[in-house]
């Protein structure tokens, strides 16, 4: 979707100065439109159906983008650390201290049942508006696609929510009950079936559309929707007949043939669009305001002028394989804690900015240079990216920085970002979604012939998986194969809640490293929690705002 986002004031009465006469006041203002217009007029109810597209995450650091989470995501689960609270909540969810009145700007309540408010007022609206046909059809297909993402952005976080497929107005009755977690999700399952036959099969990487809805992201929004629902938090019977929607719906991603996995460099995959990516949320540089939105800043280490915001925790870094495709817990996985980056999966090398590292160009960054060093990260104490180097109020805590989505190409510190996405879905994740669900229903050889797809790609080129690998350890090679495969995409904070691990997971608390560089120029690492952190049993699911139980009086969650 290589289109700027339009953004126009709807003025729902279309009546803004009543019985003025020809007055230069009765002309409507240039900056919105009437509700008449825009239902007249296939351009501006294309714009209004743009606007929508607000519903997905995006890779700006927005920090008043009350639905855009996907940074934070990452420091409210073991896979990192924000150091700035940029999202506000983030300092109460850690604690503990979580409650409906403040969740602050993590919460997306209001604002997605707004977005679907909107989605319903333009279902309610295109077929009257003249024009092509096809077109109609087409952005009617988007938007019902945009208003099942909204559903699931809910339900995810509050489990059942108020399903309104109409829009309200002054004479509506606004006391809706919350259905059932399961009856939104099949209402999200038929709403994407409905939007997959109105919608292209796909976009190419080079298309102007790329980003735009399509079958292919409808269908796999329903196979991630269909795992949730078939997961530990939501199906605690294991009824197999779950599992099988959940198979069945990722098989049919795959059998569509046309997002093959990505084979060039791993780090290009989230930089360059490719075929892989099902769908992502595009921005352009030429509407970004500072290099300071750009992932680049606000992820990279303080000794390049970056922020170190969002940084890995040393639970995600330890979750990466030896490049013998095992564990690091493995006896037999020869990893060394003094010399913890050695002989890793290659993956880690294009998702972790660790100590020694080369990061980036070395023209960018002469100042290293002039001062005696080069772009080897300097994690170490006393480094130039430690906490008594350069910038040090940047300085990330945890010792590493994230690789994974950074374009080296460009000098961020004095170049506006290049154009960037945010990943919504891709097909390792529907690898991945299939792995799983095949893995509940017997299919254990499946499973493994999935993750080995993954695994085995040029770019990672791990060993197969043991034969022998079978129950509770490929369960749990499952798990930590989308841990590294998806870090830093917004799944883990979901993934530890639906598998009902995240009173494990979370209560552990954050660990980082501390590196000390010896006399000798060798290296000791020490590995220690820094910030404890406090997962309680209601903190499966989101609070709904204070405010929305007081003016609705909806039921509230359970232990809030």
């Amino acid at each position: 979707m290589k289109h700027s986002i339009i953004i126009f004031l709807l003025a729902i009465t279309g009546l803004l100065l009543g019985s003025c006469t020809k007055d230069v006041l009765d002309k409507p203002p240039l900056d919105s439109y009437t509700d008449q217009t825009v239902w007249n007029d296939l351009n501006l109810a294309k714009a209004y159906a743009n606007g929508l597209y607000n519903v997905l995450p995006s890779a700006q650091h927005t920090w008043s983008n009350l639905t855009n989470r996907s940074w934070a995501l990452s420091s409210a689960c073991d896979e990192g650390y924000n150091k700035f609270d940029d999202y506000l909540a983030i300092s109460v969810m850690n604690p503990g201290n979580l409650t409906p009145d403040n969740i602050g700007i993590f919460d997306i309540w209001s604002n997605t049942f707004s977005t679907i408010q909107n989605c319903n007022i333009f279902l309610s609206k295109i077929d009257q508006v003249p024009g092509d046909t096809a077109v109609r059809n087409q952005l009617k297909g988007e938007v019902i696609f945009l208003r099942a993402y909204a559903y699931f952005k809910l339900v995810r976080d509050y489990g059942g929510v108020p399903l309104i497929s109409k829009p309200f107005d002054l004479t509506s009755n606004f006391d809706v009950p919350r259905s059932s977690f399961d009856d939104c999700i099949n209402f999200i399952s038929a709403q994407c079936d409905m939007a997959a036959t109105m919608l292209p099969l796909t976009y190419a990487p080079n298309d102007d559309n790329w980003g735009k809805a399509s079958k292919t992201a409808a269908l796999a929004l329903k196979s991630t929707a269909l795992l949730y629902a078939a997961s530990p938090q939501w199906n605690a019977s294991n009824d197999l007949g779950k599992w099988t929607k959940a198979a069945n719906a990722a098989k049919a991603v795959i059998d569509l043939n046309v997002n093959p996995l990505y084979t060039g460099a791993y780090s290009q995959l989230f930089v360059v669009p490719n075929a892989e990516i099902i769908l992502a949320r595009p921005t352009n540089k030429k509407f970004m305001w500072s290099a300071f939105q750009g992932a680049e800043m606000f992820l990279s280490p303080n000794g390049f002028h970056g922020w170190g915001s969002f940084v890995p925790s040393q639970q995600m870094v330890d979750a990466f394989n030896t490049k013998d495709g095992k564990l690091i817990s493995d006896p037999t996985s020869k990893y060394d804690p003094q010399n913890p980056y050695a002989n890793r999966d290659p993956r880690f090398y294009e998702n972790i900015i660790y100590d020694g590292r080369r990061y980036g160009r070395p023209e960018f960054f002469q100042d290293r240079y002039t001062a005696g060093h080069t772009n080897e990260v300097e994690f170490y104490s006393d480094g130039l990216d430690s906490n008594t180097g350069w910038d040090n109020w940047n300085n990330s805590v945890t010792r590493y920085c994230w690789r994974k989505y950074i374009d080296t190409t460009y000098n961020f510190n004095s170049e506006t970002q290049t154009n960037k996405f945010w990943i919504i879905s891709r097909m390792s994740e529907i690898y991945l979604n299939y792995a799983e669900a095949e893995y509940y229903l017997g299919q254990e050889g499946v499973a493994k012939q999935y993750l080995n797809l993954i695994r085995q790609r040029p770019s990672v080129n791990l060993p197969a998986l043991p034969a022998s690998l079978s129950g509770k350890d490929l369960l749990d090679r499952i798990r930590n194969e989308r841990q590294v495969e998806l870090c830093l995409e917004g799944h883990r904070y979901y993934d530890v809640r639906r598998w009902k691990i995240a009173d494990v997971t979370e209560n552990a608390g954050c660990y980082r490293v501390r590196i000390t560089k010896n006399p000798d120029k060798t290296k000791t690492y020490e590995f220690f929690k820094f910030q404890d952190r406090v997962f309680k049993p209601q903190h499966y699911l989101l609070p709904i705002p204070a405010t929305e139980i007081r003016r609705t009086k909806l039921a509230q969650n359970p232990g809030y």
